[in-house]
């Protein structure tokens, strides 16, 4: 769901490990690759069978609600196991479910399309442009540059300055597989230096850190698809306003926490083969401390990003929402005589995300219409409602029922579609703050522990440096660490930024 310009460089990365060369397949046994296809195919029915079965089944149970809230909650239950199984592309499925709202006239046209006049869905394309105008400018290469050059010759610092560089790119792009790809250029290069291959020591502490902290980050940062359409739902379901600038500040003990312990993790996991690269600091300096000269057009891209990440930053004093800054300044860079960016920057951002935002809110507006969403909001309190009972225990609860419930779900953004409408009107319902509780929730769809929670993680595990179980160290490790810090945060900061 990234930008359509990453793919042949997400291609190239997922290649190295998921994709068998020639080589391989040339003496693999066809009945092998039969069989292997025979699987696949097996494993797409069953997913169709859930997707139609458990549909079939919501519609068919003595549910005490209405016809109209009863389809809506057989249609969205289509949608729900669709985007879990992943039996369908998020977008072509959150579409299809529409369309059935639609066709079975369970709600208004205006209800079932809302998510479409909902600014989530136009900041996830502002945020697109903003960052094919970052990308023109080189000034994720350029901060990479100098941060990787400056930090030092040896190991530990080059890692802390890695780390560091991951954070500052989430600001200026709104992809995590932009970053982890950028980042992964910037490791193999380190790793050759340091002459080590895949597999050592220092190929995965780098590695590791640069892919999870990329995908712990832009949920602390509102520059993903996760992340704005978690503040999307919480301001759109919750009936509350949240700026960018709180949410930024919300989450920056954390962002500062998980930069310091990731760092001192890896070098204690992964201890280097190698130290340092002072014998080779002429080789560092000419690899890392060049680049491209400042065109004219690079010095456009970047004042307009510049500004677009200063306007963000501070819109707690101006009031201009993050969604109108992102698509005004893209569409600024599109106008005559600025000309930072073209149709052809346009045709290449990858819409489909933008179609997935909208209809994930459309659908939550269908169950709330319909009246489908107080019954899920009664099944939701039976569960868990009992147990938030304060600060202190609510954000446990929270925090690990997201992240267990994030296991059943292929990505961060179908966890937060599929249950942000229900957690939110939860916490209206049982006067909570839905900020606060969606925030927490947010959250903890980052802590992982396998790759297919998260398309940053499978792009980051593709390279072929680190392991699952390597991945299932840190991932466990982190997510305690990041429980620890958010619950800290809530309970002493928060408070201050009128949260809770």
């Amino acid at each position: 769901m990234e930008s359509k310009a990453l793919e042949p460089l997400v291609a190239a990365a997922a290649g190295s490990r998921l994709k068998p060369s020639p080589a391989m397949t040339a003496g693999t046994p066809i009945g092998t690759i039969e069989d292997r296809a025979g699987h696949a195919s097996l494993v797409l029915a069953a997913k169709v069978f859930f997707c139609i079965a458990i549909p079939v089944a919501v519609w068919l149970a003595p549910l005490p609600i209405q016809a109209n809230a009863k389809a809506a909650l057989a249609i969205s239950a289509f949608m729900i196991v669709a985007w879990i199984t992943e039996a369908m592309e998020y977008s072509a499925a959150g579409m299809f479910g529409l369309a059935l709202f639609w066709l079975f006239h369970v709600a208004k046209p205006n209800v079932i399309f809302s998510g479409f006049i909902n600014d989530a869905s136009w900041f996830y394309l502002g945020a697109m442009l903003i960052g094919a105008m970052a990308s023109k400018s080189g000034l994720p290469q350029r901060i990479a540059n100098i941060v990787v050059s400056k930090v030092g010759v040896t190991y530990s610092r080059l890692l802390l300055g890695l780390i560091i560089v991951s954070f500052l790119l989430t600001f200026i792009v709104p992809s995590g597989a932009a970053c982890v790809v950028i980042m992964a250029s910037i490791a193999i290069g380190l790793a050759k230096l340091f002459n080590v291959e895949q597999g050592s020591n220092i190929g995965r502490g780098m590695f590791l850190v640069i892919t999870y902290t990329t995908s712990i980050f832009n949920k602390m940062i509102i520059a993903g698809t996760a992340s704005i359409i978690a503040r999307a739902m919480i301001q759109h379901d919750g009936n509350v306003e949240i700026s960018w600038g709180l949410w930024f500040a919300a989450f920056f003990p954390c962002a500062l926490g998980t930069i310091l312990v990731s760092w001192w993790l890896a070098l204690k996991l992964f201890p280097p083969e190698a130290e340092s690269l002072a014998d080779r600091h002429d080789a560092l300096r000419d690899h890392f401390g060049t680049s491209a000269s400042w065109t004219p057009l690079a010095i456009k891209s970047a004042l307009l990003s510049g500004l677009a990440l200063a306007l963000w930053m501070t819109d707690w004093l101006h009031h201009i929402s993050a969604p109108i800054v992102a698509l005004g300044i893209g569409m600024i860079a599109l106008m005559p005589f600025i000309n930072v960016l073209d149709e052809n920057d346009f045709k290449r951002i990858n819409l489909l995300p933008f179609f997935f935002v909208g209809a994930a809110l459309g659908m939550g507006e269908v169950l709330k219409v319909t009246g489908a969403l107080d019954l899920l909001t009664n099944m939701f309190v039976v569960s868990i409602g009992p147990l938030l009972t304060g600060k202190i225990a609510s954000t446990f609860v929270l925090y690990w029922a997201g992240f267990f419930y994030h296991f059943a779900t292929a990505s961060e953004v179908s966890m937060l579609a599929t249950s942000m409408p229900i957690l939110m009107e939860f916490a209206k319902s049982h006067h909570l703050d839905p900020a606060w509780v969606g925030m927490i929730w947010s959250f903890a769809s980052g802590g992982k522990l396998f790759a297919y929670q998260s398309a940053v993680l499978v792009l980051g595990y593709s390279y072929g440096y680190f392991s699952s179980k390597d991945l299932l160290k840190v991932g466990g490790i982190l997510t305690i660490v990041e429980f620890v810090f958010l619950l800290v945060s809530v309970v002493f900061y928060w408070p201050a930024l009128g949260l809770g």
